[in-house]
């Protein structure tokens, strides 16, 4: 099979969307499919056409503030050529568009494929003003999509305000080997201090890092021999400077982090923590996590919840409530054993989110969608068929039914002549 995954987003920048789709290409490849990704650039033309030849780079990128993050998407208003182009030379059997109704690549492909269209879902807002005021637009472009995959069910409460239908779930997968396997723990950090661990960019204020260094303020009263590991790209020098004016000691400000390293800080943490506010369709560092073996501490918000069972896997918390986010947190690290318990049942849940388990129900949901577009396509035709022999017989009727009328009329004039 022939798949071109699409994705609205810069491809030379890191995040949610793009990781998924680049699993799903390897995983999609190693089955033995031929699969090519569609997304805008950032990246010098130079640097990429033999570095990656199954990646078609189309449009410039414009970065545009969404859903308190920083979308980085292309704009162009002259992809069509290069676009027809492309899809008439690879013929794709399955099209597949990650967040398939934002402007403009992924619109632009879905207007000019003929092809089995799929699409993913991932955002997740309490509202959405493009999707408001465009909705009568965009649904035409709904229309045209065969399937409907969404990531989460906070993510397919939030479509579906605006174009109801069905959706099936599908989560973002993860590299569970990358976790579950032995990381030997960062030598630096065992000293003998319980280390609560953060991941995300520091910048996005909806990650709720200034509520976890507050909370922290209180732990640290309680437990001195607590530190805190931020792992993420972002300005820190404000959250220093409010560490410093409160004689805040042991955070650790890791910055980017390699993806080869990262389970090393996982496995050199007691407590994963994600005091996110709100914005999350899935979380994807909660996963990491807990197929890591890591207890979690994190915001009650849909995505999370959708993922975290308060009791099983973590604890839940109001989200900006310190209090209950420090305690919460104190809670966890003073138990060993609710510790261990809660990292156990994480290890077992994180089995669902796999790639090949993930890759496989795609694969699956394609076929489930082929064969619902084909069926439709059949009684499309016999529709039309029937409309064509019934217009046929009544005109052949209507045709008779003139001409026996003018018999009469056409034998008398015989027989005066």
């Amino acid at each position: 099979m022939k798949i071109c995954l699409v994705s609205p987003y810069d491809f030379a920048r890191e995040g949610g969307v793009n990781q998924h789709i680049i699993a799903l290409a390897e995983e999609f490849r190693a089955q033995g499919h031929i699969v090519k990704i569609m997304a805008p650039s950032s990246a010098d033309e130079d640097e990429t056409p033999e570095a990656d030849p199954d990646i078609y780079r189309v449009g410039n990128v414009v970065p545009i503030k969404a859903n308190g993050s920083v979308a980085r998407i292309t704009l162009s208003l002259n992809l069509s050529g290069q676009i027809k182009k492309i899809l008439q030379t690879e013929q794709f059997d399955v099209i597949h568009i990650h967040e398939p109704l934002m402007p403009a690549l992924p619109l632009t492909v879905l207007a000019h494929s003929k092809t089995l269209n799929i699409g993913t879902f991932h955002a997740f807002s309490q509202s959405h003003i493009g999707y408001y005021y465009g909705r009568y637009v965009l649904r035409l472009f709904v229309s045209k999509l065969d399937g409907r995959i969404a990531v989460s069910k906070p993510a397919v409460d939030f479509v579906t305000q605006y174009f109801p239908g069905y959706y099936e779930i599908i989560p973002n997968p993860i590299d569970l080997n990358r976790f579950t396997t032995e990381a030997q723990p960062l030598p630096q950090f065992m000293d003998g201090k319980l280390n609560i661990l953060f991941v995300g960019r520091i910048g996005e204020r909806r990650k709720g890092l200034k509520f976890l260094l507050r909370a922290f303020n209180y732990i640290k009263q309680q437990m001195p021999n607590v530190r805190l590991i931020i792992v993420g790209k972002g300005d820190t020098k404000g959250y220093e400077r409010y560490l410093r004016n409160n004689g805040i000691k042991d955070v650790i400000f890791a910055g980017f982090v390699p993806d080869d390293m990262l389970p090393r800080y996982y496995k050199s943490a007691h407590v994963f923590c994600a005091p996110s506010t709100g914005g999350e369709s899935f979380g994807i560092v909660l996963v990491e996590a807990m197929a890591s073996g890591l207890p979690i501490v994190a915001s009650d918000i849909p995505g999370y919840a959708s993922v975290v069972q308060h009791g099983k896997q973590g604890l839940l918390v109001e989200p900006k409530n310190i209090e209950m986010l420090a305690m919460s947190l104190i809670r966890l690290l003073a138990d060993a054993n609710l510790r261990a318990g809660m990292g156990r049942e994480g290890r077992l849940k994180a089995g669902q989110f796999s790639w090949k388990n993930v890759s496989q129900r795609v694969l699956d949901f394609y076929e489930r969608s082929e064969n619902r577009r084909r069926a439709k396509l059949r009684l499309k035709r016999m529709r039309h068929n029937r409309r064509m022999l019934s217009r046929t017989y009544g005109l052949g009727w209507l045709l008779r039914r003139r001409y026996q009328a003018g018999q009469p009329e056409r034998i008398s004039k015989t027989r005066q002549g």
